[in-house]
């Protein structure tokens, strides 16, 4: 087992123990502490050992939250709050409270209120921020990764009874550690903390990932951090994995608890910095070139999950992917270049914040989240420059950024259509729906162009308890299908899926059904490559109305074969195929889709120089 995993609260044989004293390391040392644990700071513990008292202070209640029916909040559901902790990078802090001002309060955990605060109204970077949905609140700290340390949101009677729950934390940051009790005290909150036998189990945020409706997500880390054993420093809970299961399911309402080997070249093994669920039925997961780094273990990791496991609707996942670039001037991971992601992003209700790097890169990341999200607002930080160089640290903005969930969420969950060829019968659309006052009225909008005009249809409530149900006219083969869901509670409250309707929708497409690749008259299933012109990754769309068997190849302008970029099977619909441009000499280049039947179709790729 490696060691890795420092202090928190924990349980020890005479009883329960806690930080009640510490050092400041990054003070002391002034300089950011990094997201896993360095030599150094090691060896500041082991120098400067900390006093143990009994926790009477502590404000975690040590039992599992009360209630019949625990659901633990999905990251993508509404939220009232986002929480940050001021600590060694604020001009990336300021990104993300202005970014977030419109959307929710934001709270702000500093040592130096005032300090934080003129920073906030300053001119420095991108100028002052509006401060009426922002609270400073008067805390120590000491680090920036509030998602390690944070506590997650759990409604005790599924969409009521809203409380924290909160783990051992698995570092020797104990002002870190109390932030948890310090939020709850400041919002008003019951804190539930898994730090009592036999119930207390060490884990943390960046290595969780929940649906909402009973589903996790983690590394294989969570069992390493909990199968006993001491250091000089920490002592660690020890249990099997089915009791690991059942502490979950106590805590968090979660019967699927879904466990993954760690990567090779994640040194901290948090799950947030190359897989991110964007709804209960869509995965995003990290993509690196053939054999490169840890995409090997990644793609092993995904079909393990798709093999084993389904969505809520009990469907397989939908998976989108991005590609993960190298550290500029640099290389990948297993070539000593930094974890560089876009996996690792914050919903902020309408707004999505993503770490990015380089502009080569970003682009055809930006795109894909957008393309994945329509409607949101997909705000890009720069995680990598100067004196923000967060990632080298090993962590993004989902590491430091944290949520609380509202206290009423209004819930809509469905599970997308997918394109059909039946341009005969109505489209019968399907969503789970409820509040804890009850649902006063339900709609269905749909129209046959994002921009409208939207045509709207009551939903009746069906045979399942929270289920309602509306049909949407068949329409003729070629139509492009848009629509979203939306309702209001008794209380008055409304809300919409997906959340920033009508400007974000699901869409569907009718396609001929006699309509295949093979057919003389097929047209291209080339639908976008971009950035063209390249100079990183590059992204290849087609769209195809039938599963098709192929290949994606790379020809330079002699007609030779330079790489062989799919040879398979992909799926109906828009499927994408990358391509490393930077490891392409510049100049003109072909790229050419070829089915089985014989069938070719060619568009050109240019690479500039680098």
């Amino acid at each position: 087992m490696t060691l890795q995993n420092p202090f928190g609260r924990f349980a020890l044989a005479a009883g329960l123990a806690f930080l009640s004293a510490h050092v400041s390391w990054s003070q002391a040392l002034d300089q950011p502490l990094p997201k896993g644990i360095s030599a150094w700071e090691m060896e500041q513990w082991l120098a400067h050992p900390i006093e143990l008292t009994h926790p009477s202070s502590l404000r975690g209640i040590p039992t599992p939250p009360p209630g019949s029916n625990l659901r633990t909040a999905a990251e993508w559901e509404e939220i009232e709050v986002l929480t940050i902790t001021w600590q060694d990078f604020p001009c990336i802090l300021k990104q993300i409270t202005a970014a977030s001002v419109e959307e929710c309060r934001v709270v702000i955990f500093s040592e130096n209120v005032n300090q934080t605060t003129s920073y906030l109204t300053g001119n420095a970077c991108g100028g002052p921020v509006p401060m009426d949905s922002v609270e400073v609140v008067d805390a120590a700290s000491n680090s920036i990764w509030i998602r390690d340390y944070g506590a997650n949101t759990v409604y005790t009677e599924y969409n009521d009874g809203r409380v924290l729950v909160d783990w051992l934390y698995n570092r020797p940051r104990p002002d870190d550690d109390a932030i948890p009790d310090v939020l709850a005290a400041h919002m008003g909150l019951d804190l539930y903390s898994t730090i009592q036998s036999p119930g207390d189990l060490m884990n943390t945020g960046g290595n969780w990932m929940s649906d909402g409706y009973g589903k996790a997500f983690a590394s294989e880390l969570i069992l390493e951090e909990n199968m006993g054993g001491t250091t000089s420093w920490t002592s660690f809970p020890n249990h099997t994995e089915s009791e690991i299961d059942q502490i979950v399911q106590a805590y968090h309402g979660v019967d699927t608890y879904i466990k993954m080997p760690v990567l090779p070249y994640d040194g901290i093994h948090h799950i947030d910095m190359h897989m991110k669920l964007l709804d209960e039925s869509t995965l995003m997961v990290s993509e690196y070139p053939s054999g490169i780094a840890d995409g090997p273990q990644i793609e092993a990791n995904l079909q393990y999950v798709l093999n084993n496991f389904t969505t809520k609707w009990g469907t397989p996942f939908n998976v989108v992917r991005v590609p993960s670039p190298p550290q500029f001037g640099g290389g990948y991971p297993n070539q000593n270049g930094d974890y560089l992601t876009y996996s690792n992003a914050t919903f902020v209700n309408n707004t999505i914040l993503l770490p990015t790097y380089y502009e080569q890169y970003d682009t055809t990341a930006i795109r894909i989240w957008e393309e994945a999200m329509p409607g949101y607002n997909v705000v890009g930080i720069d995680c990598d420059s100067g004196n923000d160089n967060i990632i080298a640290l090993s962590g993004a903005i989902h590491c430091i950024t944290h949520s609380v969930g509202v206290e009423d969420p209004l819930m809509i969950s469905h599970l997308p259509l997918q394109d059909t060829d039946d341009a005969v019968n109505p489209y019968s659309v399907q969503a789970d729906i409820s509040h804890r006052s009850g649902i006063a009225t339900a709609t269905l909008s749909w129209a046959t162009s994002p921009e409208g005009p939207w045509n709207d249809i009551g939903m009746m409530e069906g045979f399942v308890e929270g289920g309602f149900v509306a049909e949407i006219p068949a329409q003729s083969a070629g139509t492009t299908v848009h629509y979203f869901v939306s309702a209001e509670a008794n209380s008055g409250k409304a809300g919409s899926r997906p959340m920033p309707a009508p400007a974000g929708w699901w869409a569907f497409d009718v396609v001929d059904e006699f309509t295949g690749l093979d057919a003389p008259s097929a047209a291209s299933p080339w639908q976008a490559i971009y950035p063209n012109p390249a100079r990183a990754i590059t992204c290849l769309e087609l769209n195809l109305p039938r599963a098709t068997k192929g290949a994606v190849t790379l020809h330079n302008t002699m007609g030779q074969l330079v790489q062989t970029l799919h040879d398979g099977v992909l799926d109906r619909g828009v499927q994408r195929v990358f391509v490393d441009a930077a490891r392409l000499v510049p100049g003109p280049y072909l790229v050419t889709f070829s089915t089985e039947q014989g069938q070719r179709w060619t568009e050109r790729l240019v690479v500039d120089e680098h």
